[in-house]
Order: C-alpha cells, then sequence, then structure tokens
C-alpha cells in the first residue's frame, strides 16, 4: 500500500515537531516536508507532491488562508485540511469556499487528526454535519446578500434532480443516506455529486453544502 504523503505547515516550529512526532509513525502515512510560512508552500508541493497539506492558517508573511487558494487553483492540487485553534471564523470559512477539504482544531487528539488525513486523502470532507451547521450559522452575517445572488444563479444551471442532491450533501447527508431519500443507487448519487462539482466548478462536498445555503435552498427545504 502507498503511503499518504503528507505536508506540514505551522510557523510554530513546536506545533510542526508536535505533528510530526505524533503522525510520523503511522505505517501509512509518509510525511515528506515542512514549511514554515505560506510564502514556501508551492515550490515544496512541486518538490515532494504531497496528497495531503495540514495548513496553519495564522501565518506571519503569507497565511493560510492565501496559500490554500494558491494551491487549489493549480492542477492536481493536494487536498488541504485547515489547522486553527477556531471551531468558526471568517478565514475559516473563505478556506473552505476557496477548496479545503475541512478543518481541525490544533488541540484535537493525535488520532482524530490521523483519521482526518486518511478521510481526505480517500475523498472526503472533513467535515460533520454539527460543524458544518456551525459554520453556516457564522456565515449568516457575512455579505450574505451578494453571495446568495451569486450562488443562486449558479445553483440555476443544476436540473432538478442535481439540486435535489445538492441539498441532501448539504444537509450533511451520506452517499448511501442521499440514495436511500431519493430512491437511487449510491453509484448514482456519486455521478450526480460529480456532475455537481464540474457544473459549479467545486472542489468537494464541503463547497456545495457552503453554496447551497448561500443560495438558500437549505431555508427553503426546512433546514
Amino acid at each position: 500500500m502507498t503511503p499518504i504523503r503528507l505536508l506540514l505547515v505551522d510557523d510554530d516550529p513546536l506545533v510542526r515537531a508536535g505533528l510530526s512526532f505524533m503522525m510520523g509513525g503511522a505505517d501509512d502515512l509518509e510525511i515528506v516536508g515542512e514549511a514554515a510560512d505560506g510564502s514556501e508552500v508551492e515550490a515544496l508541493v512541486d518538490r515532494t507532491h504531497p496528497d495531503v497539506v495540514l495548513m496553519d492558517i495564522r501565518m506571519p508573511t503569507v497565511d493560510g488562508l492565501t496559500a490554500t487558494e494558491r494551491l487549489r487553483i493549480r492542477k492536481d492540487a493536494p487536498q488541504i485540511i485547515v489547522l486553527t485553534t477556531f471551531h468558526a471564523d471568517e478565514q475559516v470559512l473563505r478556506a473552505l469556499r476557496a477548496g479545503a477539504a475541512g478543518f481541525v482544531l490544533k488541540d484535537t487528539p493525535p488520532a482524530e487528526i490521523l483519521d482526518a488525513v486518511r478521510r481526505v486523502a480517500a475523498g472526503d470532507p472533513v467535515l460533520s454535519p454539527t460543524v458544518t451547521r456551525q459554520l453556516m450559522v457564522h456565515a449568516a452575517g457575512t455579505s450574505a446578500d451578494t453571495r446568495r445572488t451569486s450562488a443562486r444563479t449558479r445553483v440555476a444551471t443544476l436540473n432538478d434532480r442535481e439540486r435535489e442532491v445538492a441539498v441532501a450533501v448539504g444537509q450533511g447527508r451520506s452517499n448511501a443516506e442521499i440514495a436511500a431519500e431519493l430512491f437511487m443507487s449510491v453509484a448514482t448519487v456519486k455521478t450526480h455529486v460529480s456532475r455537481i462539482l464540474a457544473k459549479l466548478d467545486l472542489n468537494n462536498r464541503v463547497q456545495i453544502a457552503l453554496l447551497t445555503y448561500d443560495a438558500g435552498l437549505l431555508e427553503e427545504d426546512g433546514h
């Protein structure tokens, strides 16, 4: 089995050392590099080709948000997990909108951080429905009118079935739950999710969830 290639990015050397120590012993994971600032990330990604980047948000020269935005527009971009001390703030939301696959708190137990890396490497977002709702509540007061107009325009490109699937993703449903609720196979759900991502030019399910919230679809559905 090919190990997951992980890049650590944090301006605190003690945090990097701690992450490296607690994650370096996993058989299915290889730490391929470390960076102390977002300005170092792109060159390191080119050199080490990580599958996942564990990215601190707050760094002195180039912050994790900017580094995330720069990486996610690249072809074959690695998956990104944001490291933060806050459950929900504007910077975390911006990182998720830019394409980060989720976030973990810096005081998260080591086993859960390892699980997050494995899940993201497998293509699953690292956000529970509860955390997603917390983020959306926080998002409610940030330029809501402008975002809603833009989101509704984008969502209008979906057909009815794709819209149903998008709403279910926004509600935090798994593929199996969506399949049962909408009477389709899991494979068909995956196909719809892939089409939604392509149509809306999104990177992952987290962005689908945020867009459905911005468009007001979850409110219309009673969630």
